[in-house]
C-alpha cells in the first residue's frame, strides 16, 4: 500500500509505502470497545470513600435508656438510621483496572489505523518542522487539511549515553507539542504513545514519515 506524503501546506512531496500488516488489516470494531474501556478503567483513580458506622466520630453514649421512654431502642447516634450516622455499603477505594492481552491491544491499534486509512483521514507529513511554538501555525495546518479535530503524531528520539550505554531522557518535538497544547480540538502524541482512544476521538490523524517507521516497528 502506498500513501502520499505532504508538507504542512498540503502539497504532495513524495510517496511512502505503508505496511499492510499495520495499515491494511481488517477492521475489528468489537476490539475498540474492549481497549477503550481498558484505557479508561486504568485512568480511574478509585479514591471514592465514605465513612461506615465504625469510622464516624461521636456516638459513644447511648442516646436514651433501653426501656420506659416509649421510643424505639437506640444504641448509638452514629447508627446508619440516624442523620449524620455511618453509611451502609458505601463506596471504598478500589482499583478499576483489569488485564487485557497485548495481542488484543495491538490488534485494536492496527484496526484503528487501518480504519483511518480506509476513510482517507490519515495524512503522512514529511516533517513537523515548526521553527518555534506557534499555535497559529498548527491552526493553519488543520485548515489546509480541513481537519476540524486532529491528532498530531511525531517521532521520539531516545539517545543513548556513550559512556554508560544507558538510554537518556526521550526527546520530543517540543515546538509541535506547545503549538497544539492550547487547541481544544487538537492533541500531540509521541509515536510510542499512540493509542486507540485518541485515534478514534479525532477526525484526522497527522503522522510524520519518521513516526510511521516507529509505529510499524512496534506493531508488525
Amino acid at each position: 500500500m502506498k500513501a502520499q506524503v505532504y508538507d504542512l501546506d498540503r502539497k504532495e512531496v513524495g510517496e511512502i509505502e505503508l505496511n499492510d500488516a499495520v495499515f491494511g488489516v481488517e477492521v475489528r470494531e468489537h476490539l475498540f470497545w474492549e481497549v477503550v474501556n481498558w484505557q479508561r478503567a486504568k485512568r480511574r483513580a478509585g479514591t471514592h470513600k465514605v465513612k461506615g458506622r465504625s469510622e464516624v466520630a461521636g456516638g459513644g453514649k447511648k442516646p436514651w435508656r433501653q426501656k420506659g421512654t416509649g421510643r424505639a431502642r437506640q444504641g448509638s447516634t452514629r447508627s446508619p438510621n440516624w442523620v449524620g450516622g455511618g453509611i451502609v455499603h458505601g463506596p471504598s477505594p478500589r482499583d478499576y483496572s483489569f488485564k487485557l492481552s497485548k495481542n488484543k491491544r495491538r490488534a485494536a491499534l492496527r484496526s484503528a489505523l487501518s480504519q483511518k486509512v480506509a476513510e482517507g483521514k490519515l495524512f503522512v507529513v514529511d516533517a513537523f518542522s515548526f521553527d518555534a511554538p506557534k499555535t497559529k501555525r498548527a491552526v493553519a495546518v488543520m485548515g489546509a487539511f480541513e481537519a476540524p479535530k486532529a491528532l498530531f503524531v511525531d517521532k521520539t528520539d531516545r539517545p543513548v549515553d556513550p559512556e554508560t550505554n544507558k538510554p537518556q531522557k526521550p526527546i520530543h518535538n517540543t515546538n509541535l507539542r506547545l503549538s497544539v497544547r492550547n487547541l481544544p480540538k487538537a492533541k500531540y502524541l509521541a509515536a510510542e504513545g499512540l493509542n486507540v482512544e485518541d485515534i478514534l476521538g479525532h477526525d484526522v490523524l497527522f503522522i510524520s514519515r519518521e513516526a510511521i517507521a516507529q509505529v510499524e516497528e512496534a506493531l508488525q
